[in-house]
């Protein structure tokens, strides 16, 4: 029989058990709607009356809002329930060079978007964004606020709420959230790039129902997403899913990390760039975008960079197979704009590392 720790089991109270449910019918609402009441029922397993109730606080909250009515061959006509779009959520995408801040509904379409360059100070993007969240705020007085999340190409520490690891990112340990908090009055979450990437592809994405995931994020670096068994998993001190500084060659590149040869100086848009620029022999050069493009129209040298950037890609994907087994890969980045390029060369890559069954799918991410 398995070991079962039984100092670290807690009984679920009865406020927890309503939390699951209403989370449960919440989820239902938003990946069914229009539905019904007694769909709701149905698909939750809850009796009817505690899903009458929940939807009644739900509505009273202005969560959801009740639609059309439907017809049945008899009986009482159901009242279909949705999503209120005028709940709204501010979102900041926190990258080396650009930061992101976009408005969108609980239904996950944007509103709008503004983009500024990353300050190199965490203390000065702060001073930037909080003018940009309150212009945001001022132009939108008829949304209801939930609150502004932000996703970070870093780890943060899930207790102190303070990012503590963003090596291509540059800033010292920092309180992101506090003063944004006091400055908007809205809650602030932070998330991982990858992990938030993860969440997308489950509630919005291609991803819906599997339960074995991992998101692979290419950008300046590489980071990982991991989804098993239907939990977002986060590890100790959050660090979980830091392939990317995982070293493929103790003596390559040195890593913003601060090592050598990881995963990320061989596979990343940076890396592409650098083989580029060292069989061009020239200074300066293209951005990634410029890059593809330049592939696109037979640049040789282009073409060999991105070759050999899906070669090193694919190779630490077995590092994922071998260790995760995940069902779904999905790759997310500029570089899916040339699928047709690197989808083969990952697809291979990922099939030599199965030792048994097939292998993972691995696909692009959806715009």
């Amino acid at each position: 029989m398995p070991s079962i720790q039984f100092t670290h089991l807690r009984a679920a109270s009865s406020e927890l058990a309503r939390d699951i449910n209403r989370r449960v019918v919440l989820n239902l609402i938003r990946s069914r709607q229009p539905v019904s009441r007694a769909d709701l029922a149905r698909l939750s397993g809850l009796q009817r009356s505690t899903v009458s109730l929940i939807t009644e606080q739900l509505i009273a909250e202005k969560f959801v809002i009740e639609g059309p009515t439907g017809r049945l061959p008899r009986g009482r006509r159901p009242t279909f329930l949705r999503l209120n779009d005028q709940r709204a959520i501010i979102g900041i995408d926190i990258r080396p060079i650009q930061t992101t801040v976009a408005l969108a509904d609980v239904n996950g379409h944007f509103v709008s978007q503004e983009a500024m360059p990353t300050p190199r100070d965490p203390r000065v993007a702060v001073e930037e964004l909080i003018p940009r969240l309150r212009r945001l705020l001022d132009s939108h007085t008829d949304k209801m606020f939930e609150g502004i999340g932000i996703n970070l190409p870093g780890r943060f520490d899930f207790k102190s709420q303070r990012l503590v690891f963003a090596p291509n990112l540059k800033w010292p340990e920092f309180d992101l959230k506090t003063p944004i908090e006091c400055a908007t009055g809205l809650d602030v979450e932070l998330e991982n790039a990858a992990n938030a990437c993860v969440l997308a592809e489950m509630w919005f994405g291609q991803a819906r129902g599997v339960r074995d995931l991992v998101v692979v994020t290419v950008s300046e670096g590489v980071g990982t997403g991991i989804f098993l068994n239907g939990q977002l998993i986060r590890g100790l001190n959050g660090m979980a899913g830091e392939f990317g500084h995982v070293p493929l060659d103790p003596s390559g590149p040195l890593c913003t990390c601060g090592g050598r040869g990881c995963w990320e100086v061989f596979a990343s848009n940076r890396a592409a760039l650098r083989y580029y620029l060292e069989s061009a022999a020239q200074a300066g050069g293209p951005s990634f975008q410029d890059l593809l493009a330049l592939a696109e129209q037979g640049d040789s040298l282009a073409s060999k960079a991105l070759d050999k950037m899906a070669h090193y890609l694919g190779r630490g994907m077995r590092m994922i197979v071998a260790g995760l087994a995940p069902e779904v890969i999905v790759v997310v980045g500029e570089l899916t704009r040339s699928w047709h390029r690197f989808g083969p060369v990952l697809e291979a890559e990922v099939a030599a590392q199965v030792l048994a069954g097939p292998p993972p799918r691995v696909v692009p991410a959806q715009d």
